[in-house]
């Protein structure tokens, strides 16, 4: 039995990850693959947990190798999901969840047609721009660049399955987990998982 392939992508700032912590937090049935990275890590970001870091030359021997499920530059940098990874939890009854941009959901969708995906939103630019510049982490060349890169970001929203707006955080996680919920009983995946109750309903003794 495999379990379902999420994929949450946003803009910048858009307020992804805490929506995805959040997620994981309530639903530990859901395994976040990390992806590789060739940019360098943040104040408190561990390697392994927040992402793979890896240099240019490694990231594209992986790459030439086929190692990556997707991959994408974005901002310079490079990124990539575990073929191998992916592969070995596909085959349990766990939910995986990627993290990932536009152009990843993209090449994600064309192996895994049936993946769920997810575009979160911010209310506004206004909001989007405090919450760039509140993070701290950015510089201001930065935080211009990832605005300008908003619009090129939101003209895929069509693309994906569900669409949240991230104005409260409480709200838009009972979204996000109602999504969750909803694919998790899809009739297939319950016919799959049930099968003894359902063939003892068709044929009582």
């Amino acid at each position: 039995m495999s379990g379902s392939l999420f994929i949450i992508s946003a803009p910048s700032g858009a307020g992804k990850t805490s929506l995805v912590h959040a997620l994981l937090a309530n639903n530990p049935q859901i395994d976040l693959s990390v992806s590789y990275t060739t940019r360098a890590p943040r104040d408190g970001e561990v390697n392994g947990a927040a992402y793979h870091f890896v240099s240019r030359e490694t990231f594209h021997e992986m790459a030439t190798a086929g190692e990556f499920l997707e991959s994408a530059e974005v901002y310079g940098n490079f990124y990539g999901t575990s073929q191998s990874w992916i592969n070995q939890e596909n085959a349990k009854d766990r939910d995986i969840l990627l993290e990932i941009d536009w152009q990843g959901a993209t090449q994600v969708r064309r192996l895994f047609p049936d993946c769920i995906t997810i575009f979160i939103l911010p209310p506004s630019l206004e909001a989007l721009e405090q919450r760039l510049k509140g993070r701290g982490k950015d510089s201001a060349e930065v935080i211009a660049r990832r605005m300008a890169a908003v619009r090129d970001d939101v003209a895929h929203v069509a693309e994906f399955d569900y669409v949240i707006i991230n104005d409260n955080l409480d709200e838009a996680l009972q979204e996000l987990n109602a999504v969750v919920l909803a694919a998790r009983l899809r009739g297939l995946r319950q016919m799959t998982r049930h099968q003894n109750l359902i063939n003892q309903l068709q044929n009582p003794e």
